[in-house]
């Protein structure tokens, strides 16, 4: 285990760099839908933000939460230490409750209206591929680590296993976030355990009750069990509204208007006569 901690920065960045383009690939071969915009359009923007993210994390967590792991690791403190569990058990709890951790801090972003603020730049894309995966505005990220980093702290989760699950979850937001065409066989299979870009597809919908559906991340099974799970959008994945009803120009797809989104009025965003429902807050 220190051997694959002592690799962390390779770890993180091979598994990133071979989904990201195994995805972008796949999209491009077998597409879900057709784009409204050009990748042009959206990816600059897109893969902008996410490099903010990154040195901001850096720049304000610089140990992150594979460095407070440790700390505490060292301690012996957390729930799962004074459980007795350690080794192959405690790694693969550790990771179930975490993902159990980003499932309610999800819903948590959409159901606080000051963290929706912060949210709703990820659910204004325009349209749903794997760069949309990265779409999280600074201050999200930032609140997401904090809550993590509590997280780890509580559980006293190993650092082996937050460096897995980090790596996890950043592999399956490329995957569930792609624009693939999966067969209806296979992603059936699939979407027992792991979230498929069909499922999480929903959650991106401008339909407010399919937005507030389907948060899961990684594993499927937490949709089902506290009843947020949808099967399939209303108007189906072809003519389902991707986005949000008060951000329908694709001038908000730029990076600075996406950094500003949480201190606008979202109001004073939407297109006049556009039609769209408005979603919740």
């Amino acid at each position: 285990m220190n051997a694959i901690l002592s690799h962390e920065p390779l770890l993180r960045l091979l598994p990133f760099a071979g989904v990201f383009a195994l995805m972008a690939m796949a999209e491009a071969l077998h597409p879900r839908r057709s784009r409204s915009q050009t990748r042009w359009c959206r990816w600059p923007s897109n893969l902008g933000i996410v490099l903010l993210d990154t040195l901001l994390l850096r720049l304000v967590f610089p140990t992150a939460a594979v460095g407070v792991a440790l700390a505490v690791e060292a301690q012996g403190g957390g729930l799962l230490p004074w459980l007795g569990l350690s080794g192959l058990a405690a790694v693969v709890l550790a990771i179930l409750l975490l993902d159990l951790v980003i499932y309610l801090q999800h819903r948590l972003f959409h159901a606080v209206p000051l963290l929706w603020r912060l949210h709703r730049m990820h659910h204004a894309d325009l349209d749903f591929d794997v760069t949309t995966g990265l779409r999280f505005h600074p201050l999200e990220i930032l609140t997401s680590m904090l809550i993590k980093l509590a997280a780890v702290v509580v559980l006293g989760a190993p650092a082996v296993a937050v460096l897995l699950f980090e790596i996890l979850l950043n592999a399956t937001s490329l995957f569930n976030h792609a624009n693939l065409r999966l067969p209806a066989r296979l992603d059936r299979v699939l979407r027992r355990v792991l979230v498929t870009p069909d499922m999480h597809r929903v959650h991106h919908s401008v339909v407010p009750q399919e937005t507030n559906s389907n948060f899961g991340f990684s594993l499927a099974v937490w949709d089902r069990l506290f009843g947020t799970y949808r099967a399939q959008p209303a108007a189906g994945h072809a003519g389902m509204t991707i986005g949000l009803a008060e951000f329908r120009d694709p001038r908000e797809l730029r990076l600075d208007r996406m950094l500003v989104q949480p201190l606008r009025d979202a109001n004073a965003a939407q297109i006049p006569g556009d039609g769209l429902s408005t979603p919740p807050r």
